[in-house]
């Protein structure tokens, strides 16, 4: 009888890949209901595991330090330390992600010059947009729900319509945004000479950017989803793009184009 031929590898490639590690994320809010309550529904997907709860900004630092983790959702307003005051010391361990009823214009901004790789407002996301944002802002994808995406570009068009060209640089915007907001989206004004985008066009795909759908597109420019979707065409074509990840590319690509 005939020696059996020896195994190839090519079988191997055929064999199930491994698990994936799940995102291990550390939830700091004062309200314990709130609290509990993101921890069991994240605590029911495969690859989001809860690690610790913290109550307040301090215990959120010493989870983070202990656990490690891969991700932080930081409330806003909490007693002794609020999540203000202890982002700047959390985004040394891990991203952060403000998950949050404060929606303010000014609280956004603070948050996000201390670091913060995200904004939530809670009533602007479904379950599966929460669970989007978590992985895209792990992966270093920016997030905004309307609100605090509404913010953040209020503030940069104001930005840019006083700041002075840096030359260094090639850029409009204050180093200190620059630095947070270059992986969110690009300046308006640079970018809608670049591609021949309408000013409204640029505002959409803005919006685009920093993660908007067309609904929530729709309810912050005041327009009609069907509005959003001829825009988003126009666009498309315009970019050279046939889709909001291509697109959303070239758009980010080229705010960082000296």
């Amino acid at each position: 009888m005939p020696d059996q031929p020896p195994a190839t590898p090519l079988g191997d490639a055929f064999a199930p890949p491994p698990p994936s590690t799940p995102v291990r994320v550390v939830v700091a809010d004062d309200n314990p209901v709130v609290r509990a309550g993101l921890t069991a529904l994240l605590s029911g997907v495969e690859d989001i595991t809860v690690v610790a709860e913290a109550a307040d900004g301090r215990q959120a630092y010493e989870a983070a330090l202990h656990h490690r983790p891969d991700l932080v959702l930081l409330d806003v307003r909490m007693p002794d330390v609020d999540g203000l005051s202890a982002l700047p010391h959390l985004v040394r361990i891990a991203p952060v992600v403000m998950l949050t009823y404060s929606s303010e214009s000014e609280v956004v901004q603070e948050a996000l010059r201390r670091g913060a790789g995200g904004y939530l407002v809670h009533g602007e996301f479904t379950v599966t947009e929460l669970l989007s944002a978590i992985r895209d802002i792990v992966a270093g994808r920016a997030h905004f729900t309307p609100a605090a995406a509404t913010a953040v570009l209020a503030h940069l068009r104001s930005s840019n319509a006083s700041a002075h060209y840096d030359g260094s640089s090639g850029s409009l915007l204050p180093a200190t945004y620059r630095e947070r907001l270059s992986h969110m989206q690009p300046l308006v004004g640079q970018s809608v000479g670049a591609h021949q985008l309408s000013a409204r066009e640029a505002e959409i795909m803005d919006l685009i950017a920093a993660g908007l759908t067309n609904q929530q597109i729709a309810a912050t420019c005041f327009i009609s989803e069907k509005t959003v979707k001829n825009h988003i065409n126009r666009i498309f074509a315009k970019l050279h793009s046939t889709s909001r990840s291509e697109a959303a590319a070239k758009w980010l690509g080229t705010a960082v184009t000296p």
